[in-house]
């Protein structure tokens, strides 16, 4: 059974995030902390009492906006310990997964928490803590990628990508309606769907051939127009783009 420690200066936050994890098998005590600093006494006492002691904590439920010291800056202290609990954070703000991923958390969880997604995040944990087995899930639907926007998950169908950006961990999806960040690394999404017609062409950049409306060579340099963007072709895809693009003329 995981021990939890909840860690959000908003008290209706706070009190849901522990409604949902009280009731999940899984996690076997949680507290809550209203700051950095009290979260951090609480975890230096986990560490004294040492992993299968009475006050330790598996892992932490962070918010990242907090006043004082904040969720990063906490995260970031708890890489110099010896034995830290796992973090995942828990916030209103998608622009700072890529730095929380940095910091080695195991989940990102936007707001308004649903009970699904906090329950993947704890199976996360849980595999990792050795505290669950692993539970067969269904294999995901290969024509569309599930994204998660303000607590919604969209399915974005795979044909509508027009090129996918690395970014850290992540990958960041561009369509005619807009961009949606992932945490699938890009060469896994190259991997994935290469022979779905999207080719590499820069070490941050995956196209799709069909979004591909233009080859442009200037002074030495190629670059491509997708989805109304310009994008730079390094020299070692040049060849292989080029004969890609020839094949299907």
């Amino acid at each position: 059974m995981l021990r939890a420690l909840a860690v959000d200066d908003e008290r209706p936050s706070l009190e849901e995030l522990l409604y949902l994890l009280n009731a999940d098998p899984r996690i076997g005590s949680v507290e809550g902390a209203g700051d950095a600093t009290e979260a951090l006494r609480r975890i230096t006492r986990a560490l004294e009492s040492g992993p299968h002691g009475p006050e330790a904590v598996d892992v932490v439920f962070l918010d990242v906006q907090m006043p004082g010291l904040d969720g990063l800056e906490m995260a970031r202290l708890l890489t110099g310990f010896a034995r830290p609990p796992l973090v995942v954070f828990v916030t209103a703000h998608e622009d700072f997964a890529v730095r929380a991923f940095d910091l080695k958390a195991v989940d990102y969880v936007l707001k308004p928490v649903r009970k699904e997604r906090l329950g993947e995040a704890v199976r996360r944990v849980a595999e990792l803590r050795g505290a669950a087995p692993r539970i067969p899930v269904h294999e995901p639907d290969p024509d569309q990628l599930p994204v998660e926007l303000g607590g919604v998950t969209r399915f974005v169908a795979v044909d509508d990508i027009t090129h996918v950006e690395a970014q850290g961990d992540y990958a960041r999806l561009h369509t005619e309606r807009g961009s949606h960040l992932v945490r699938i690394p890009l060469s896994t999404l190259e991997d994935r769907w290469r022979s779905r017609g999207f080719v590499r062409i820069h070490r941050r950049h995956l196209v799709a051939l069909r979004h591909i409306g233009e080859l442009r060579l200037d002074a030495g340099t190629v670059s491509v127009l997708v989805g109304g963007e310009e994008l730079q072709v390094s020299r070692r895809h040049t060849r292989e783009l080029r004969d890609l693009l020839m094949r299907r003329v």
